[in-house]
Order: structure tokens, then C-alpha cells, then sequence
């Protein structure tokens, strides 16, 4: 999926709010200019259904569609409510949020946020796994490498290396964030086992790698 074509999914279902489904109505709500071919592509996909005139969701476009709506009015609710940003910045943020938020880090702030049922304009944001599950606590979810288990996984998020030659040694092995490692063992060396490599690491390194810890729930 394209930036692009989550624009328009976007654009269908704040269109469908207001039991509009036409094209006219679709590029009104949408940020960015689309064409037929971009329909017909979404189409192939089997995201969209067109009727005549209107462009209807399919199961799986309507998911995907929900989850970018959703991830949108949870960025907007927090833009608003704890960072106190203008509408304006707000609405850049959200727009840029909804395509990168990763999934546990949505859960977090819609758990810290109270699983709000609305954005600040009124308009219902789509409830997740944590809303209907009443989640009232956010574990301590990111860790460094050394406070895993062996056996528990994490996603990398950010790296802090003590230099600069770490940081270029790191990179070179593919340690970059949102690259997943397992702990293999700590002792006697620290081994980590990521995209079917398998490496010992100096755990002073290792200290400076910080990753979103894996659990049942997320």
C-alpha cells in the first residue's frame, strides 16, 4: 500500500460517514488528486467495489480503512489533548501518524488516552482489540536488548551507541530500527539471532540498543 492509496481510503470512509459514495464526493474529502486508474488499482487489489457511480468498500478495504481512521483521531486526540498543538499542526501530524503508527505503539496511546470514542471534532474513532478488552495498563514496553530473556524478541526502535564507529558497525550488520531480534543467550557471550543471521555482541553494545519488547499481547 501507497500513501497515496491510504488517502483515499481515508477519503471513501469520511465520505461514507455522510452516506456519500460517489468519485465528486470522494475527491471533496480527499488530501490528495486521484484519478479512475487509481480507483480501478484499488479495485484489483480487492480494497474497493464500484457500483455505477460509487465506490464501496470491500471487507478487506473496510478493515484497512478503520485501522487508518482509527490511528488518525488517536493521533488527533493526543495532539490536542496532552502535546496542546493548534488544529493545523494537529491535523499534520495525525495525517503523517496514520500511515507510520506501528500497531503496539497504537495500542499504548489509546490505552494512556482512556480508549477515547471520539476526536476532537466529534467524529467516532473505530474501536481496537484494547478497547474491547478494557486495557487499563501500558507494560514498560521499551527495553534494552540486555533486559531481554533468552528466547524473548524485540523490535529494534532506537539505537544509542557509544560512538560513532558503533553506530556505523551496527548499521553495517542491518541492526536499523524495526528490524526484530531474538536474545539467544547471555552468557558466556551475548548472541542475538536476527533475519537469519546469528551475531555475538559486545553487551556495552548491546546496552545501547533499544527495542519494543514482543509479549503475548502485542
Amino acid at each position: 500500500m501507497t500513501e497515496k492509496q491510504d488517502e483515499i481510503l481515508e477519503a471513501i470512509w469520511t465520505s461514507s460517514e455522510n452516506n456519500r459514495f460517489t468519485m465528486d464526493e470522494i475527491r471533496k474529502k480527499c488530501d490528495v488528486a486521484f484519478t479512475r486508474e487509481d480507483i480501478e488499482e484499488l479495485e484489483e487489489e480487492g480494497l474497493v467495489i464500484t457500483k455505477a457511480d460509487n465506490i464501496l468498500f470491500s471487507p478487506r478495504g473496510e478493515e484497512r480503512a478503520k485501522n487508518i481512521m482509527r490511528r488518525h483521531r488517536l493521533a488527533e486526540v493526543l495532539t490536542s489533548s496532552i502535546l496542546k498543538l493548534k488544529n493545523s499542526e494537529m491535523e499534520k501530524v495525525a495525517c503523517q501518524v496514520e500511515h507510520y503508527l506501528q500497531p503496539e505503539v497504537e495500542i499504548s496511546i489509546c490505552t494512556l488516552l482512556g480508549h477515547p470514542q471520539f476526536c476532537p471534532d466529534g467524529k467516532a474513532i473505530p474501536p481496537g482489540r484494547c478497547c474491547q478488552e478494557q486495557l487499563t495498563q501500558v507494560d514498560r514496553a521499551v527495553v534494552s536488548l540486555t533486559d531481554l530473556d533468552p528466547g524473548q524478541s524485540g523490535k529494534i526502535t532506537y539505537v544509542k551507541p557509544g560512538s560513532h564507529s558503533n553506530l556505523h558497525q551496527l548499521i553495517s550488520f542491518g541492526l536499523n530500527p524495526g528490524v526484530m531480534v531474538t536474545l539467544h543467550r547471555k552468557r558466556p557471550a551475548l548472541c542475538i539471532k536476527f533475519e537469519n543471521t546469528e551475531l555475538a555482541i559486545d553487551e556495552e553494545i548491546a546496552a545501547n540498543i533499544f527495542v519494543w519488547k514482543m509479549t503475548e499481547k502485542n
